[in-house]
């Protein structure tokens, strides 16, 4: 099993930065992988990145491409996601996840979800 807990949310103004990281707890098995999706009021769920846990294959959506890096450290079992540039609608919760493999953190369906962190950027 896995616990999941995010941290490093908060209120920033646009163009600042803030990272997220996510510290995985319990049992881990090779081969998870992680990513963070987000949820804004109204909108859907979406996803941000994904990092595999065993190589170095990313992922990112089109609106964060080139502003977010995602990236993990194995020793301490934890992953960031470092945030630049951030833009009012970057606001929304964000969500840390694991699962078996990048294509089941892509298709929305991981293993294990974390509680949120808020992340609020104002104009």
């Amino acid at each position: 099993q896995l616990r999941l807990l995010e941290s490093g949310g908060g209120l920033v103004h646009a163009w600042g930065t803030l990272r997220l990281s996510c510290a995985a707890f319990g049992l881990t098995f090779s081969g998870t992988a992680m990513g963070w999706f987000r949820h804004a009021p109204v909108k859907e769920r979406e996803l941000v990145a994904t990092i595999k846990h065993m190589s170095l294959g990313t992922y990112y959506a089109d609106s964060v491409k080139g502003r977010f890096t995602i990236s993990r450290d194995k020793a301490k079992n934890t992953m960031y996601m470092q945030m630049n540039s951030l833009k009012p609608e970057d606001t929304a919760v964000y969500y840390c996840a694991a699962g078996g493999s990048a294509a089941v953190i892509r298709t929305g369906t991981p293993d294990y979800w974390g509680q949120g962190t808020q992340v609020t950027v104002s104009i």
